[in-house]
């Protein structure tokens, strides 16, 4: 995509949630809370941001519409002096949707058809019985991007690890991956924060929580 964006974007992946926690998956699952350990990274987040931006930043607030996001992101705003009320909520931001697989336990769907995570890139294999591909996610994040590129300032999306890393992917440029068939960014832990202003990005808080489990 063009570089010609207005503002920047921080984007940053929710805090660990008790699907997290015990190994189930999550996916598009619109209500998973956060664990203690994800309010830390939430509580993280907002510090670095405060921080770097200062109260009250000219900041427009975005979130997936799933809780986990918006429960990180209320933290985070209490961090910013922000109203979290002012949220704008999309949901072309969700996380990849896990068909039949969606709220299973990793291990029991493994022990069922064996590994179905690329350990190199941390990707899912297609879930059955409706499973989102990551080209699906690409077309409803460049939307949403198509659709912000002229908004006036910098803006900070709170979202998943999956639906993150195709965004980033998107913003930046990066090659199409032909066994995904989309552009996607490395992985970064829970609780990470990504600068991408003019195509290029830059990590400014890599996070404390867990890194490869993909949602």
């Amino acid at each position: 995509m063009p570089t010609t964006r207005k503002g920047r974007d921080f984007v940053a992946r929710h805090g660990e949630t008790v699907y997290n926690a015990v190994g189930r998956m999550q996916g598009n699952h619109l209500h998973t809370p956060l664990t203690r350990a994800g309010f830390a990274q939430a509580e993280r987040m907002g510090a670095a941001l405060r921080g770097l931006l200062g109260p009250r930043p000219p900041l427009t607030l975005w979130s997936s519409s799933a809780g986990r996001a918006l429960q990180t992101l209320a933290i985070i705003a209490e961090h910013l002096e922000l109203d979290w009320h002012a949220t704008r909520t999309d949901d072309r931001l969700v996380e990849i949707g896990m068909g039949a697989w969606s709220g299973r336990y990793y291990a029991e769907v493994e022990a069922e058809v064996g590994p179905f995570v690329d350990r190199a890139h941390g990707f899912y294999t297609r879930a059955p019985d409706g499973g989102e591909w990551y080209d699906a996610i690409a077309a409803r994040v460049s939307g949403w991007v198509r659709d912000t590129d002229d908004d006036a300032g910098d803006r900070l999306v709170v979202m998943h690890g999956m639906s993150s890393r195709v965004l980033r992917g998107v913003m930046t440029n990066s090659d199409v991956l032909p066994q995904f068939a989309a552009p996607v960014a490395p992985a970064l832990p829970q609780g990470s924060v990504a600068l991408i202003e003019g195509g290029v990005e830059r990590v400014v808080l890599e996070g404390t929580g867990r890194k490869e489990t993909p949602t």
